[in-house]
């Protein structure tokens, strides 16, 4: 279902979902290969292999390691069958086919030859065959006792390993390596039941989302924090920012965390006032549908600088120094211009949840994001405002480098908000999920 959905559309989602049924009988009447082709057929054909590859490195891991999840050198699987010519996916799989029962069996004999597998782990009936493997290897090496002791393989070990309900998946935080970055809009794994669930949910989601984001969203500031309860959105609410600048001095400038392009929407709401924004890789449209002023970054430091403060001088500015969102506990690495532009630097911690979607994704269109959020039945967004930063941790008044100013922010944050911090860049998390830079232009020369 993942694959389905990610990979392919919510349509092709769909239509997995309403084959269930035929499977199931597939799968009582017949055989658990022939099941499992079907759902490889229904989820992978006509798919792009580096669409499935970018969704196996990207979305996959995350639902593994909250359930269950063992690292390995080499992995021994079903292969999915690609036309050389057009790079798709077929829908079927390579020979020897679904690698369940007799057919698993084959594939740990053709890969171990004469070398014994030390514990073999099974979890279903049609296991039992690859199961008998090992008590048979073990039962011919134990007859081979008398001829050369040395040879004996003595620690050969077959389980059976059945669902338990006391058994817990490992916390995150005690996995080999950090769980900080991954993609894909569903946030609950897609159990027949939550995919089920998902899709009724659907068409009201997206309308709910149409009037969220369309009728809502548009009115004045200090409206709609009130208008967000009778929508179902709740919005938190702590600290007190300072007061908007007086004629002729320069705005305030808030340095906020990033998880989701709503943040500096969000935040002028919270203040119940008009705020600026300056953003990264968002389309010339979604800054069209701001409802608060969102100016695009050229990346020219010169130049963003310059642009910065002229906004600064209009009034108050927000500004994420992450360059992209983080949706786990982390914080990336805070670009350290905006500390060099203004002495009145006001940290403001963002957090929010979601039972549903995601709102950020880095493969698809990003135009979408803020309504997957929207379609969540009862999403939560909580804006923390901080103390401004004192004279003494400025780089004009205080004498620290922007670097040094940059790290604090980003501490302070992550302090306020039980993070952590890292010195990973939106770079890293670009070309790790999705191949790219992250650049509005290099994402679309991609497709």
């Amino acid at each position: 279902m993942l694959v389905a959905i990610e990979a392919g559309s919510l349509l092709r989602g769909l239509i997995l979902l309403l084959s269930f049924p035929i499977i199931a009988v597939a799968y009582v009447f017949f055989s658990e290969a022939l099941a499992i082709q079907m759902l490889i057929y229904i989820s992978f054909s006509g798919l792009r292999a580096r669409d499935i590859e970018m969704v196996s490195r990207a979305v996959l891991p995350r639902f593994y390691a909250s359930d269950e999840f063992l690292g390995g050198d080499k992995v021994i699987g079903t292969e999915i069958e690609v036309d050389p010519k057009t790079k798709k996916a077929t829908g079927f799989v390579k020979k020897p086919g679904v690698l369940v029962g007799k057919w698993k069996r084959l594939g740990v004999e053709k890969e171990f030859g004469e070398e014994r597998p030390d514990i073999g782990l099974g979890d279903r009936e049609s296991d039992h065959d690859f199961m008998s493997l090992l008590q048979a290897i073990k039962n011919n090496a134990l007859d081979a006792i008398n001829v050369a002791v040395e040879d004996v393989v003595t620690c050969l070990e077959g389980y059976m390993v059945h669902p338990s309900k006391s058994a817990k998946p490992l916390p995150l935080d005690r996995l080999k390596s950090p769980l900080i970055f991954h993609d894909g809009h569903l946030v609950q794994p897609p159990t027949p039941l939550n995919a089920l669930i998902t899709y009724i949910w659907l068409p009201f989601g997206f309308v709910l989302s149409v009037i969220r984001f369309y009728f809502n969203l548009p009115l004045p500031e200090r409206i709609v924090r009130h208008t967000y309860p009778m929508l179902g959105i709740n919005l938190v609410i702590k600290g007190n920012p300072p007061p908007p600048p007086s004629p002729g001095s320069p705005g305030n400038l808030y340095i906020c965390n990033h998880r989701t392009a709503l943040d500096p929407i969000v935040i002028a709401i919270a203040m119940g006032r008009k705020v600026s924004c300056v953003t990264y890789s968002v389309s010339k449209l979604s800054r069209f549908l701001s409802p608060i002023p969102a100016v695009a970054l050229t990346r020219d430091r010169e130049a963003d600088a310059a642009m910065i403060k002229a906004l600064l001088q209009k009034g108050d500015l927000v500004v994420c120094p992450e360059g992209t969102t983080c949706r786990e506990p982390y914080l990336l690495r805070f670009s350290a211009l905006f500390a060099e532009l203004s002495d009145r630097i006001v940290p403001v911690a963002v957090n929010l949840k979601q039972s549903m979607f995601h709102g950020t994704a880095v493969r698809g269109v990003k135009f979408w994001d803020a309504y997957f959020y929207f379609m969540n039945p009862r999403p939560t967004y909580e804006v923390t405002f901080l103390e401004r930063l004192p004279e003494g941790m400025l780089v004009k008044a205080g004498g620290k480098s922007s670097i040094e100013v940059a790290n604090h922010v980003q501490r302070v944050l992550a302090g306020a908000l039980g993070f952590e911090c890292t010195q990973l860049t939106r770079k890293d998390k670009y070309m790790l999920l999705g191949g790219n830079d992250g650049k509005v232009e290099s994402m679309y020369s991609k497709k």
